[in-house]
């Protein structure tokens, strides 16, 4: 919720589907993705590796299942885990069928490149039969041979195209839970086919930054790409992806939403860069706190403020805050208020502690508040 007319964001009115209990589209929480880099077949890593991404708050996670020992170890996955489990299958319709079966929550393939009308329609079916979604993945690195021809090199118009041309065939099925994703490495190619897809359309959208690089490289790209689209209210669910583990994606997606706004979840520190004018170390500081507060879900704001230039001012708009001062004397800040000083040696678990106590107060006061998902204003929302 934005209380001020310059955070509002008017998101696109798009259809909601399902991908198991998590909603996606309509009025639900934009809702943050991962995907394992485990081999699949190896049920007991693959597991881990979800549920390290379920710590950090994934909503939804993908696996790969390029072959059939692939899909006979999903059914394993699903059991022993809490987020619903996309999978993702290129081009052999059997082991769609087969992860369907398995408990798939969303099956990941494009329908126009898994062969016959036949095989399409034994897809569908699966899907239906066994409450799955489908999500259809249109990537620039992997356009139809017709569309590279039509348009001599991947752009937007023809990733659009190419996603339209896999939905048709869904709804030719009389198939509508499905979602599309049109996803390329440049960032001005995936933002601007995202713009013309939402503009045709009203699917629910996947969106993302394919192929971004590593942890620091990638996180820039994302942020741009992907903030560029959130701000204009574009996008249902959402994947960073990175060069670096899934829960670094989940991370930097969660990041991403907390800067706009739209979702909250843990405790969001507001820090300086630091100077001469420091009373404590604020890097080596903000560092250890991103470590011990990791484990909080309740969103909280928490403002690490070098000097008394900025920090009362900021401490004025966070729940809690450090200012520093002098004579190894810290001004602790409660509600935007003034509240009382602590030492520097004892400044950490202070601040910890203090997290803690009231976390513990928000939920005992409101058990819904974890995680705390923030509706933005949809279009029909801002219409009336």
């Amino acid at each position: 919720m934005s209380y001020r007319p310059y955070q509002q964001i008017d998101r696109r009115r798009s259809r909601q589907i399902s991908v198991g209990p998590v909603k996606v589209g309509g009025d639900a929480p934009i809702s943050v993705q991962t995907m394992t880099n485990t081999l699949t077949t190896d049920v007991a890593a693959t597991v881990a590796q979800i549920q390290l991404s379920e710590r950090a708050g994934v909503d939804i996670v993908r696996v790969s299942c390029p072959d059939q020992e692939s899909t006979a170890a999903l059914k394993d996955i699903v059991r022993q885990v809490s987020v619903p489990i996309v999978a993702d299958i290129h081009f052999h319709y059997r082991r769609a069928i087969e992860a369907a079966q398995a408990g798939a929550a969303c099956l990941r393939i494009n329908p126009g490149n898994i062969g016959s009308p036949e095989r399409v329609r034994e897809v569908v079916n699966a899907a239906r039969d066994h409450g799955c979604s489908i999500r259809i993945g249109v990537n620039a690195g992997s356009l139809e041979k017709h569309l590279l021809e039509k348009y001599g090199e991947p752009n937007p118009e023809a990733l659009v195209e190419s996603a339209l041309e896999h939905a048709k065939i869904l709804q030719d099925h009389d198939f509508h839970e499905f979602k599309i994703s049109v996803k390329a490495s440049d960032v001005f190619m995936a933002v601007a086919a995202y713009q013309q897809l939402a503009d045709v359309c009203d699917h629910p959208l996947h969106i993302g930054i394919t192929e971004a690089g590593g942890r620091r490289t990638g996180t820039v790209k994302s942020s741009i790409g992907l903030g560029s689209l959130l701000w204009a209210g574009i996008g249902d669910t959402m994947r960073v992806s990175l060069s670096a583990e899934p829960e670094e994606e989940v991370h930097v997606g969660w990041e991403i939403l907390k800067s706009l706004g739209i979702r909250h979840r843990g405790v969001r520190i507001i820090s300086c860069p630091s100077c001469a004018r420091q009373g404590f170390d604020v890097i080596r500081t903000v560092a250890a706190l991103e470590d011990r507060l990791a484990h909080i879900e309740t969103p909280i704001t928490l403002s690490i403020i070098g000097c008394v230039v900025n920090g009362p001012g900021e401490a004025l708009m966070t729940d809690l805050g450090i200012t520093g001062g002098g004579a190894g004397r810290h001004m602790v800040y409660s509600a935007g208020r003034q509240d009382h000083t602590i030492d520097k040696d004892a400044m950490i678990d202070h601040v910890v502690e203090m997290v803690e106590t009231r976390a513990a107060a928000l939920r005992a006061a409101d058990p819904k508040l974890v995680p705390a998902p923030v509706t933005i204003h949809a279009e029909a929302e801002a219409a009336e």
